[in-house]
């Protein structure tokens, strides 16, 4: 096998920056001619994405290595995510291996499954390292959980696959804003294995505010202590560009424009895709827990769910369904995304347990003529979905193309004529008055989507990715290692 270099980013913490870091990193490196490819053995996540498989079809992948792919100018593809954990539950994730569900290993205990999950990233692994001349591995969590050390693929075994390999470096992101930086950076040192605290040959505070002569002597008391440089202080970014990779945003909009309530129940999926509206002039953006927090919305939002019943059964139980209802009566636009859009149907009917436990009948909110029967397998498709004719507050959108894609074992049955039809000419997205459900993910990532409903745009991934790799060359400690 060809000798690949790995550059690996691990975290004292989630949270702390990986994704961003790894992602101006691929930019960064795509710019300079190498051929590069992310990787990630394992995300938890539920925002996904759709990518081709090699033998054909349709397979899933974490959106943050998707997005990893685009800034490194490749096409996005399995073997860059090869474990993706989507939460179900609080004790309970579908695991979908190199593309695709397995449902046996999601049934098997953390610990049992792990050989068989490690074994596939492996192959992914090598199968990206022969292809490219660079992998910018992006660790998952901590590297130095050390109660879950010997299961560690994503991690630990991932770092010395690469070293097999090829050259291997790392470094260490922490989130500096948080406060106790110094300590998460020594100490996670001090507890990785013996064999890999050589990789490590830098240090990066991520998110730092402020005047960076007032951390001296810090940076040098720490390389005394540990050897390793501090290679970066990264500035707050609160507006990068990038979707979050999990969890609601901390910034919203402000102003008196366009108010627009996104449900947010606990099994909420695909969130990422919102992200533009956060960057729209004149919108404001909620992310809605309770009803209270609808009234005066211009437009809700029903978003995807990973367990459908659980989050419709949520939103009745805070008084989220009345609510709901009235804003449609007072003539208001609703909008149902996937999991969304079978909620606002009349019935649910899961009998084979696909969406969670097995069911017969479960009453939806009754806002769209629809009936879903969940079955496997799960649709997966990607490419351009067609708008026909919405009417009334939709009808900006009549004619639009776009890219979007669809993730779900939905399978809905109208009657009312489809306004919109997918990659396939499958009917995925029907109307009522102002209600609007439908399959397709990503329509707000779309320009002619965003022009035709609100009239603007917003800065483009390619933007945000030159912006990022830009933040790199800054920083010559970063530069002299990456060379």
């Amino acid at each position: 096998m060809k000798r690949t270099r790995t550059l690996i980013v691990w975290g004292c913490s989630s949270g702390a920056g990986k994704s961003f870091v790894a992602t101006a990193l691929c930019r960064w490196a795509a710019r300079r001619g190498l051929r590069v490819a992310p990787f990630k053995a394992q995300n938890m996540s539920n925002n996904a994405r759709v990518v081709p498989l090699a033998d054909g079809g349709c397979g899933e992948i974490g959106a943050a290595q998707y997005f990893q792919a685009l800034a490194a100018g490749v096409a996005p593809m399995v073997d860059m995510n090869p474990v993706l954990l989507k939460p179900e539950a609080d004790t309970a994730s579908q695991v979908v291996l190199q593309g695709r569900v397995a449902r046996e290993l999601s049934r098997m205990p953390w610990r049992e499954r792990s050989p068989a999950l490690a074994a596939a990233a492996r192959e992914s692994f090598e199968r990206l390292a022969a292809q490219h001349d660079l992998i910018v591995v992006e660790g998952a969590g901590s590297p130095a959980e050390i109660n879950l050390a010997p299961q560690d693929y994503v991690n630990l075994h991932t770092a010395r696959w690469a070293r097999e390999i090829g050259p291997t470096q790392a470094l260490l992101v922490a989130d500096i804003d948080r406060g106790g930086a110094f300590a998460h950076l020594h100490g996670t040192w001090a507890l990785l294995p013996d064999d890999l605290r050589p990789l490590l040959q830098g240090f990066v505070f991520n998110k730092f505010r402020g005047d960076a002569s007032l951390l001296a002597p810090g940076p040098a008391q720490l390389q005394a202590l540990t050897g390793v440089p501090l290679r970066a202080v990264l500035p707050m970014q609160r507006d990068h560009g990038l979707p979050e990779e999990d969890g609601l945003y901390a910034t919203e909009a402000q102003g008196s424009g366009l108010r627009i309530a996104i449900v947010a129940g606990p099994h909420i999926s695909n969130l990422d895709e919102f992200h533009p509206l956060s960057r729209l002039p004149g919108v404001e953006l909620v992310w809605a827990r309770s009803a209270g927090a609808l009234r005066g919305a211009d437009w809700v939002v029903l978003p995807g769910s990973k367990q459908v019943r659980g989050d419709l059964r949520w939103l009745r139980a805070l008084g989220l369904e009345a609510a709901l209802h009235a804003h449609v009566q007072a003539g208001r636009p609703l909008l149902g995304i996937c999991g969304g859009l079978q909620m606002l149907g009349r019935s649910l009917h899961d009998p084979e347990g696909v969406d969670g436990q097995p069911y017969a009948d479960e009453p939806g909110l009754g806002l769209l003529p629809l009936r879903t029967h969940y079955r496997a397998p799960k649709r997966l498709l990607a490419g351009t979905v067609r708008f026909g004719a919405p009417q009334g507050p939709w009808a900006a959108l009549a004619g639009v193309q776009a890219q979007g894609y669809e993730i779900r074992c939905g399978h809905t049955q109208s009657e009312v004529p489809a306004v919109l039809h997918g990659a396939d000419g499958q009917a995925i997205g029907w109307q009522q008055g102002a209600v609007l459900g439908l399959y397709a993910h990503g329509l707000f990532e779309d320009t002619a989507v965003l022009r035709a409903l609100f009239g603007q745009r917003v800065p483009t991934l390619h933007q945000a990715f030159e912006q990022l790799a830009d933040l790199i060359e800054v920083q010559p400690g970063l530069c002299q290692l990456l060379g």
